[in-house]
């Protein structure tokens, strides 16, 4: 079926963002500030992404000091932390700071507005084909940053990819994740992780929470039950629920995927009510409204960030996000815990400009966990205080490609580090 309509061109921008999580803000945020006109679309009704709508919290990992980063830690009030340990930031106030975070720059903002289709030639996008109420509609830019997570924009444009691990091509599972209250914070335990050696009835909380699912009182793959205190008393933050086998691109298997991670969450707060001192009057206060995916596309760029690169703890002349560090996070894609029995600790390594620069595409910049990496790179690489990162330098990065008339690829990265550097961030060890 042959489908033609005159497609309204809703705005004329010098940077167009799709996404508006961690790092959409971000980069939003960074090409305002260095002057440009800016649009940022948002698939959600609330800007933030994982970090609001998918109820992810805490803000896990860690970069330098000076990024833009830093300056929304503040503003939500959390820690400095590369793990979980400290409290989970109340989603819907960071709903709120975030949107007065972006309007401050005068940067226009389309919620619920998904990415659909991308207008381009071979090397040059022309402009996003948006989704809304009234129909399509086209944004234009000189840049496009793709913080979509899932990368939209680059897959339109034909940007080559991979997915999931070598061989078989497997996915890290998805989950969703949940808010239950009236907890007794007279009883009640709070276990973040393998570190944790919190215990009921004298045995370690996470061995019995194995024994139990082995036992199958918890969903199958879920024996770690790990709960996060949040901002307020009687509160938990449940990151525990699991689907294998699910590309996140598969319209039918995500549906089915949720209705199984919905059903877990019930199972999983009743098995607290029943078996966990203090969560006996527990009671489900919201969950994500979306799953969290932790993996899908991971787009070819200029250069591809590898494990070794890691662990290496590797130093890049064309550094623009130093020292990030979290561990190699690689949930079993075919079963429960983690892919190599542990998370493998890594020491803070650099992310290089080449990494933000796809293949093919000569006007776009990734940001967040679609950059060019391997499986395993990316499963430190995606956290949200990374991403926060990555985003900032690809807002600097548009920004400067177009003072300075050129693709970025072709732009000399001295201006983005110097732009970072003059705002305080630290991109190079001291001598």
């Amino acid at each position: 079926m042959n489908y033609e309509k005159e497609i309204e061109v809703l705005g004329k921008y010098d940077v167009v963002v799709a996404g508006a999580g961690p790092a959409g803000i971000c980069a939003a945020v960074a090409a305002a500030r260095q002057g440009k006109k800016v649009a940022l679309i948002e698939r959600y009704g609330a800007l933030g992404g994982n970090l609001t709508v998918g109820c992810v919290g805490p803000i896990l990992g860690k970069v330098a000091k000076g990024t833009m980063y830093d300056e929304i830690r503040d503003l939500l009030g959390v820690q400095d932390r590369e793990h979980g340990g400290n409290k989970v930031q109340d989603m819907e106030d960071t709903k709120s700071v975030l949107l007065d975070f972006v309007m401050k720059e005068k940067i226009d903002v389309y919620m619920q507005t998904p990415v659909v289709d991308v207008l381009h030639d071979d090397n040059k996008i022309k402009g996003i084909v948006t989704s809304w109420k009234t129909g399509l509609g086209i944004l234009q830019g000189e840049e496009y940053i793709d913080a979509t997570g899932d990368g939209d924009i680059a897959y339109f444009s034909g940007v080559p990819y991979e997915m999931g691990r070598p061989g078989d091509k497997r996915l890290q599972p998805v989950t969703v994740m949940y808010i239950i209250q009236n907890v007794d914070e007279s009883k009640a335990i709070t276990c973040v992780g393998e570190e944790d050696e919190v215990k009921i009835g004298g045995e370690r909380f996470l061995e019995f929470t194995a024994r139990c699912c082995k036992e199958g009182i918890l969903p199958e793959n879920c024996y770690c039950v790990r709960l996060y205190r949040t901002t307020y008393e009687g509160e938990r933050l449940v990151n525990t629920t699991q689907v294998n086998y699910v590309d996140p691109l598969d319209r039918k298997q995500i549906m089915e995927a949720d209705q199984e991670l919905r059903h877990q969450m019930n199972i999983i707060t009743d098995f607290l009510r029943k078996y966990v001192p203090g969560y006996e009057h527990c009671t489900i206060k919201t969950g994500a409204s979306t799953l969290g995916i932790r993996e899908s596309r991971r787009f070819s760029g200029k250069y591809v960030m590898n494990i070794s690169d890691l662990r290496e703890a590797r130093r890049f002349p064309d550094v623009v996000v130093h020292k990030a560090q979290f561990v190699v996070d690689i949930h079993n894609p075919v079963g429960g815990g983690q892919a190599n029995g542990i998370a493998e600790y890594v020491d803070a390594y650099d992310i290089p400009w080449r990494s933000l620069v796809p293949q093919k595409m000569e006007n776009l910049i990734l940001a967040g966990r679609c950059i060019s990496g391997t499986h395993e790179a990316m499963a430190s690489y995606r956290v949200m205080a990374i991403a926060m990162a990555i985003g900032e330098a690809a807002g600097i990065g548009a920004a400067l490609a177009i003072d300075h008339n050129v693709t970025p690829e072709n732009l000399d990265v001295k201006y983005i580090q110097k732009a970072l550097m003059d705002k305080g961030a630290v991109l190079f060890d001291e001598k």
